[in-house]
């Protein structure tokens, strides 16, 4: 048996359907609760028990059915007929749920096993089941999205790697694709594959007008949606979602760099073409002219620190996109990468009397170990330790960074691409 609040039902319903338990009963309690008194609470509470014991002793579910929403099956992709117009080719897209809202490119075969020409890798192995409709990523199924999203058949060796970071389970994207938080996966890409691509790690990096970073994030969305199963409104319980959930791609700026670039920190050789993913919660431009390295990072630090962030709740990994121009300047004032998280990591405590009467209990509950108790004097770090924040350098000309917050409960994974 499994209890629900009404607000996740259909989550409930649709990822026992997924995982082979459609038939197990869903005991109800009514949503909202979190802002009802404790007596209130108490009184649900004891309703939920007895329709706990009706279910166990054979009552009638009073939650019905939800559509099948992931496909587990680990054959090889069905061919079906659909409409040769464009136009209506995606009209039935949208009406089946593959569609993220723009326009697709019809997988015919012909487009299909041009992709997976530019892997060696069977169409019929699976990559990762992914979460939280666990379907099978095959090889085939990932090129079906890739071609739907427009890649060029060069960038399938990257989406295969970046599904296999998703799926590790320090990104927890079960907890990312099912959440009412805005998270989304963000892919970084280092190393040749960077430059062979087009991926764009300079001006508008984050933006428009580079096919690379705009497909591959989207390729990744349709492969979360159509082989993990979290659509929207039903295993995806974004309370408004982001942008980024379309794409959200780019490559790190490595010629601009002053210090190691991403992949190498994280254990790879400087030659190695790697995809880094991070569970992002969104992005704040952060504008500052100043040249000063100590005074670049005291606001730096200080416009990471907000109430509300899931890294100060649940000890998270926060990342910071430095501009070539800040980046400079702090290499200018003799800062290493570790200087400058230790420094981010030390000027963004906050006290935790900032947080709401109900987060600050979260927090007690999930930090005061870590911090050695709680009080509302206690200086709240964003992360557990400097370690944990991620930088990396990107972008073009101008005094702007960006601060990249993440859903909390994530840690990134990278994946070497495979030639």
């Amino acid at each position: 048996m499994v209890v629900c609040s009404t607000a996740f039902v259909t989550l409930g319903r649709s990822q026992l359907k997924a995982l082979g338990c459609a038939d197990l009963p869903i005991a109800l309690m009514p949503h909202p609760f979190g802002v009802r008194t404790r007596a209130q609470v108490r009184e649900l509470a004891e309703t939920l028990v007895h329709e706990v014991v009706r279910l166990a002793l054979g009552g009638a579910d009073k939650t019905g059915a939800a559509a099948v929403t992931a496909n587990k099956a680990e054959t090889r992709a069905v061919e079906i007929a659909l409409p040769a117009d464009l136009i209506a080719f995606n009209e039935a897209c949208e009406q089946r749920r593959w569609s993220d809202g723009l326009p697709l490119i019809p997988p015919t075969p012909e487009r299909v096993t041009a992709m997976l020409a530019a892997s060696k890798r069977g169409r019929d192995e699976i990559v990762a089941h992914v979460a939280p409709g666990f379907g099978a990523a095959t090889v085939e199924r990932i090129a079906i999205n890739a071609v739907m999203a427009g890649c060029r058949p060069a960038y399938l060796a990257a989406l295969i790697a970046a599904v296999e970071a998703v799926a590790d389970q320090q990104l927890n994207i079960q907890g990312i694709q099912a959440t009412t938080n805005s998270a989304t996966p963000w892919i970084i890409v280092n190393g040749p594959a960077a430059a062979a691509l087009g991926v764009n790690a300079g001006l508008n990096c984050l933006g428009q007008g580079h096919r690379a970073n705009a497909t591959l994030g989207r390729a990744l969305r349709l492969i979360l949606q159509n082989i993990g199963g979290a659509l929207p409104g039903e295993m995806d319980r974004a309370t408004h979602g982001q942008p980024g959930k379309y794409s959200f791609c780019c490559a790190e700026n490595e010629a601009a760099n002053p210090w190691t670039p991403l992949h190498v920190e994280r254990g790879f050789a400087a030659g190695d073409s790697v995809v880094t993913v991070v569970g992002a919660a969104g992005t704040l431009n952060l504008n500052t002219h100043s040249k000063d390295a100590v005074d670049l990072l005291r606001v730096l630090a200080t416009s990471l620190v907000y109430p509300t962030s899931n890294d100060y709740h649940f000890a998270g990994e926060p990342w910071l996109i430095l501009s070539p121009e800040h980046a400079e300047v702090l290499s200018r004032g003799g800062y290493s990468k570790d200087d400058i998280k230790q420094q981010l990591w030390e000027q963004s405590k906050m006290p935790a009397h900032r947080f709401a009467r109900k987060d600050y209990d979260r927090a007690e509950h999930t930090r005061s170990k870590e911090l050695g108790g709680f009080s509302p004097d206690t200086p709240v770090p964003i992360s557990p330790t400097p370690a944990e924040i991620g930088i990396v350098v990107a972008g073009g000309p101008g005094t702007h960074s960006v601060y990249v917050p993440t859903f909390g409960q994530t840690r990134a994974v990278s994946r070497r691409i495979d030639a």
